[in-house]
This record gives C-alpha cells, structure tokens and sequence, in this order.
C-alpha cells in the first residue's frame, strides 16, 4: 500500500534530543570521556572567568565544539555553526537544546582562541591522557618519537626582507620594491633573490620559518610538530610545536623526555634523523636508551641492536606516523589556519588529544 506525503505541521517534539543518538553510536564513548576531563577542569574555569559582566560562551561548550570540529574534519568554525544548527547530533554532543541559538562565527573564534590562551589545551591533554593511564592502556618504559612538517598559514610571498618597510602583505618587486601588480594576489619574481631566515620574515606569520623537509624539496613557510608516543597502544603522551630548524626534533624530543615521568630505566625509539653521538650521549645521561634507526656512519653499537627489544621498538616507532597521519588528514593539521607558535601549540595539542580520544574508545571498548 503506498504511503501518504503529508507535510509535517507539528509545533512540538516529545522526544527528547537525547533519544535520538543511537546507544551505540561512538560519540556517546568520547561525549563521556570528554565530560570527565571538563569536570576535572571546573576549577581552571572558575578562575578564568569573572562574576561580574555579561556571560560568555560556556567554556565546556566551546571546547566540546572544537573537539567535534577535529573529529569531523570541518574545515572551518562558520561551517561548524551551520552543522550545530541543524545537525541533531552536534547539538547533543555539545550541549544545546534544540530551540537554544547557534553561536555567531566571529563570537565564537574569539572566546575559542581567549580560552585557549589560557593553557586550557594542556589541561586537556592532560586530564584525557590520566583516563589512559586510569585504563592502564599506557607504556611507562617504552617510548618512540618524530616531527613532522606543519604548512603555516602564510605564503612565500610574505617573505620579506627585514630591512624594509613594507607591511601590507603583498608582493614586491625584488629590484624596485615596488608593488608588481594590482589586487589581493600580485605577480612577484623571485628569480635570483636569495632568501635566509637571518633576513627575511613573513609579514603575514613573523614567526613562521622557511624550511626544506629534504633535498630537491621546496622550500614552506613552516611550522614543526613533535610527538612523544607510548608503545603499547601507539597513544600520545607528550605534543609539542617548536619553529622549523634542523636541530628542533633532537632538541625537543629531550624536552618531552624530561616532561614524561616514567621508570628508572626507559627506551626511546626514533628514525634515522635522530642517530647523531650527541643525542645518543644526552639520552644516555638520563637513563634512556636510544632505539633509533641506523646510518651508515651509527652512534649505536652492537650493545644496543643486539637486544630483541631493539627490533621491537623498531617496528613499534612506526605506530607514530599513524598519529600524524590522522592529525594531518583529520584534524585538518596539514595547512595551518591559525598564526602564532603559541596558538598553534594549543591546537596541535587539542588535535592530539582528539585522536587519543578516538583511539582509547576502541581500546576500552
């Protein structure tokens, strides 16, 4: 018998917006998780915020909508608005009743990144990384490390000499200073220009530096993301945004070593890049021993590789290109949209956090 098209005329709902999120679906495990951590950061809020004024975007809610931003890979917060609008799901997840009215774009980047410049992604980190450790899912001995390349958001054309004056953001001529053409997008030659981040500085993200991941590679206006994973379960235990220079993953990589409490005796396991005798040396002096990848010319010796737990953790290290890949592919971390080293950090920490939350619901599961 075929069915009748009649146009809904309801005013009112009588289910209520939790029904209709399935009991499975894999939100309702991370909604919990992510519930436990703010609720452990009440306290960090209260301080943050006054009791006088005109109340602002609960910070829950904010952050909660940031994570779904990571999760779901949009792409930017004024489609993250028109998705909270009419996506039911999103209205649970962060906390919204159905007739409670969506968030302005602009309103909502500026209470996100003031919430931010509190320190509030660490806490984060932080308190999703003590569930972990609550579900004995985390490695106190066995660690691996990287770094990997993060496209600022700015372009090469930005890249001017420090010496000049010039701070509109568009290109110049390299002989005459003089602009090259005309709108938002001018025609510059670069051809015989020599380019140095002792002199030159993007006007766009001053803190931003020219760097080449490898030999016959262009040269980006980057960023470097650091991760220290555990080796058990792959998770992430240490995340870190350092300018891009060619010593940054050697020298942050100790950094998160000595953040990382653990056991008296601990293994760190590392690509090719990171198997120079002053590494070595320094992980030595802290009780860690160096699992990296050899070079021709090594630092390590037959007293390290000749142990079965090398060729474990040589395998294991590569868990933590799976992490990259995900922050990069997912958490929209590939092309920065945020200047700062310092805001950066914060989102690189959050996305980090996010992909723990993905990982540990299939492993509590």
């Amino acid at each position: 018998m075929r069915g009748i098209d009649v146009q809904p005329r309801d005013l009112f709902s009588y289910i209520q917006l939790e029904q209709r999120v399935p009991s499975q679906h894999p939100l309702r495990a991370i909604r919990k998780m992510v519930d436990v951590a703010l609720s452990e950061m009440d306290s960090l809020f209260t301080r943050m915020y006054s009791d006088t004024g005109r109340p602002s975007i609960a910070p829950e809610r904010l952050l909660r909508a940031q994570t779904l931003q990571i999760l779901y890979t949009v792409r930017s917060e004024r489609q993250l608005m028109e998705q909270i609008n009419f996506n039911l799901l999103f209205r649970w997840f962060v906390g919204l009743e159905l007739d409670d009215e969506v968030w302005d774009a602009t309103v909502f980047c500026h209470n996100r990144d003031r919430l931010l410049t509190h320190d509030v992604a660490e806490m984060f980190f932080e308190q999703i990384k003590a569930q972990a450790d609550a579900g004995e899912l985390l490695s106190k001995e066995h660690f691996s490390t990287d770094g990997t390349l993060l496209d600022a958001a700015a372009s090469i054309k930005s890249f001017k000499r420090k010496d000049t004056d010039d701070t509109s953001g568009g290109g110049t001529n390299s002989d005459t200073q003089e602009p090259a053409g005309q709108g938002r997008n001018v025609e510059v030659d670069f051809h015989g220009e020599q380019f140095s981040n002792a002199t030159h500085q993007s006007s766009t993200d001053g803190e931003a530096r020219l760097y080449r991941k490898a030999k016959g590679k262009e040269a980006k206006l980057s960023f470097m993301g650091h991760l220290l994973t555990e080796n058990r379960n792959g998770l992430i235990v240490q995340a870190r945004v350092s300018q891009a220079t060619g010593t940054a993953e050697r020298e942050v990589s100790l950094e998160m070593l000595d953040a990382e409490s653990g056991s008296s005796r601990r293994t760190l396991a590392a690509d090719k890049n990171y198997d120079t005798k002053a590494f070595v040396a320094d992980c030595r002096k802290r009780k860690v021993t160096p699992h990296v990848a050899q070079k021709k010319h090594t630092a390590i010796d037959g007293r390290t590789t000749r142990h079965e737990g090398y060729e474990i953790s040589i395998k294991k290290r590569k868990q933590i290109e799976e992490c990259f890949g995900w922050m990069k592919d997912i958490g929209l971390m590939r092309k920065l949209r945020h200047r700062g080293k310092k805001l950066v950090n914060q989102l690189f920490l959050f996305t980090a956090a996010a992909y723990n939350l993905v990982r540990m619901r299939r492993l509590l599961a």
